[in-house]
């Protein structure tokens, strides 16, 4: 007979699914978003997707599993409200599961139900609702980074049910099958190994037991429990080496710039995304981060900045685990995406997405640290202090969300959007102009052209608008009121 679940399990439950139910909340009002940017490539016009048939018949290939999203989601109608719909409900359940490796980690380290409780409710709070998650969650194609992480979440949690007695062999061999679907998601989360090691050492530092073991036999341990991911995990790098579309985008990576250029300037990329956890402030969608020009001094120092704190995080693994982790999960998770492969544009707001846990659980552990601490009248009034703290996080970060979600509106709220932060880009300005053109706003594109080609006087892409705009080509069908999509940048 089935254990019926105990109280408690059920207000941790209820708590998880709270969570997910406030995400919903708030990115529902976004759901009928326009397509915007990558989306008309990657989603709309990409006939690999447009059918469940004409995804099978262009197997094998780049990110399948994601690519099979997109095709299902083509075949309930093509509509971005389905599509949107989809990433909302992909983020509360991210939602739900961050919430309880958060409560189950505080919990190993020995803290009690209430501290362990606050501390992954503002966790997840703070993942779920933070304006600089609306990049992986409303914007579509952002989904290849939030539906990874729901599988690499998923492989962790069970990866840690499988360390708790009996130690069932069937959940390690579950979490592995679920590491290798988000690696056919999106290839940035073959670092899991290394957080479910990270994971390990921070949940068994409150342990008495490990640390009367030999070391090397404490490591032993903890590489045989991840060893069937650390396998996976090479022979996903294999598998990628030697496929000809794999080897052909690392090529295109590596010839972007030198890696001595494209550390220093990943450094300064690292230290913004570190910014943009904290802003409640409008956040730019297209940031186009410059590229560090020279090895400059300040370059130079950024760097060994970010190098001396991830130093320091390992040096206090053993005395401040939970500091330790939080630090270290964050630049985990940036490893991928900001250190050695040159990208295209430098940095993103979804790459935050998984890497933002870490630093969230501390803010939830300062918060639960205040609500527990003294006696009698003063602890009551720590207690209301810490919940004031918690409505105004939750209440500014959902309305930041909800005020960030309305540039995705439509493609003209979006790229106004991105001309008001970075008015000299030549970028935003052409694909300004391209949104007001297929909004039938003819002198406001002719407009954004001519600045567009301002700005940037050896590009091409605005002066071609421009012409087709001219000689009533663009928008297509213009002389018998149609609009059609101009030549995008």
């Amino acid at each position: 007979m089935m254990q019926a679940p105990s109280r408690e399990h059920r207000s941790d439950l209820a708590l998880a699914l709270g969570c997910a139910l406030l995400a919903v909340v708030t990115y529902l009002p976004a759901i009928a978003a326009s397509f915007q940017f990558d989306d008309w490539g990657v989603i709309v016009a990409d006939t690999r997707v447009q059918s469940l048939a004409a995804w099978a018949a262009s197997m094998p290939g780049v990110r399948p599993l994601l690519k099979l999203t997109y095709a299902l989601n083509h075949e309930l109608g093509a509509s971005p409200v389905g599509f949107r719909g989809f990433n909302i409900a992909v983020h509360a359940l991210n939602t739900a599961i961050v919430y309880t490796l958060l409560h189950g980690l505080g919990t190993k380290q020995g803290r009690d139900t209430a501290s362990a409780r606050l501390a992954a409710l503002v966790g997840a709070l703070l993942f779920a609702l933070l304006p600089v998650q609306t990049e992986a969650v409303t914007y579509l194609s952002g989904r290849s980074t939030a539906l990874a992480a729901t599988f690499a979440l998923a492989s962790l949690l069970f990866w840690v049910r499988s360390l708790e007695p009996p130690r069932p062999r069937s959940l390690r061999l579950l979490s592995a099958a679920l590491f290798a679907l988000a690696l056919g998601v999106k290839e940035t989360v073959i670092v899991l190994p290394l957080a479910l090691l990270l994971w390990r050492t921070v949940a068994r530092s409150a342990e008495p037991t490990p640390s009367s073991l030999p070391r090397a036999r404490r490591a032993r341990a903890a590489l045989a429990e991840t060893a069937l991911h650390f396998a996976l995990a090479g022979l996903a790098i294999v598998l990628a080496l030697a496929w000809p579309p794999y080897r052909r985008l690392l090529d295109v990576s590596v010839q972007a710039r030198g890696i001595g250029i494209n550390l220093l300037t990943q450094a300064d990329a690292v230290l913004w995304l570190a910014g943009q956890m904290l802003c409640l402030a409008p956040i730019n969608p297209d940031p186009m981060l410059p590229v560090a020009g020279a090895l400059s001094g300040a370059s130079w120092l950024r760097a060994a900045l970010i190098l001396a704190t991830v130093v320091a995080a390992f040096w206090q693994l053993r005395r401040k685990p939970a500091l330790a982790f939080g630090l270290l999960w964050f630049f985990l998770w940036l490893l991928p995406t900001n250190s050695l492969l040159p990208r295209l544009d430098v940095a993103n707001d979804r790459q935050l997405y998984l890497a933002l846990i870490g630093p969230a659980w501390l803010a939830g552990l300062a918060l639960a640290r205040l609500a527990g601490r003294g006696d009698g009248l003063a602890a009551r009034w720590q207690a209301i202090a810490a919940a004031v703290v918690l409505a105004a996080l939750v209440g500014g970060a959902a309305f930041a969300t909800l005020r960030q979600n309305r540039i995705y509106a439509s493609e003209v709220t979006f790229w106004e959007a991105v001309a008001r932060r970075t008015p000299a880009s030549a970028r935003a300005a052409n694909n300004l102009g391209f949104a007001y053109a297929l909004a039938c706003r003819a002198p406001d594109a002719a407009r954004e052209f001519e600045r567009a080609a301002r700005l940037d006087p050896s590009g091409v892409r605005a002066r071609v608008n421009a012409r087709l705009l001219r000689e009533g080509a663009l928008p297509a069908g213009a002389a018998q009121g149609e609009c059609a999509r101009p030549v995008p940048n």
